[in-house]
């Protein structure tokens, strides 16, 4: 059974930083690719970032390039967000996704499993 958790959210103030976690099992996750996504209330899931396994290549949403950094460790079986220089319009809901692929993915739809999210605010 694939599970994936979630971690690290909090309440933070503008400006701070906060790392979030995931930890998965149940799945081979050396050869999964990974995403953050995030869903603020009365708004669409939105991508945030994603990494592939096959060369780690790494893709961000335009709105937390620079700010925002993924990375993973497939020994661990952990894919992290260090979020830097918060913004209250970072205020959501991060959720992990995990799809069986060697390709980025951007759309929610086209991930296999999710977690169920951390709570991050951001207060101004």
């Amino acid at each position: 059974q694939v599970q994936l958790v979630e971690s690290g959210g909090g309440m933070v103030q503008a400006g701070a930083s906060l790392r979030v976690s995931c930890a998965a099992s149940g799945l081979t996750f050396s050869r999964y690719t990974m995403g953050w996504f995030r869903q603020a209330p009365g708004k669409d899931r939105e991508f945030v970032a994603c990494m592939t396994w096959s060369d780690g290549s790494t893709y961000y949403a335009d709105s937390v390039k620079g700010r925002f950094t993924m990375s993973r460790d497939n020994i661990k079986n952990m894919a992290y967000l260090q979020m830097n220089s918060l913004k209250p319009e970072d205020t959501a809901v991060y959720y992990c996704a995990a799809k069986r692929d060697i390709y980025y993915y951007r759309t929610p739809t086209e991930y296999d499993y999710w977690g169920q999210g951390t709570q991050v605010t951001v207060s101004s």
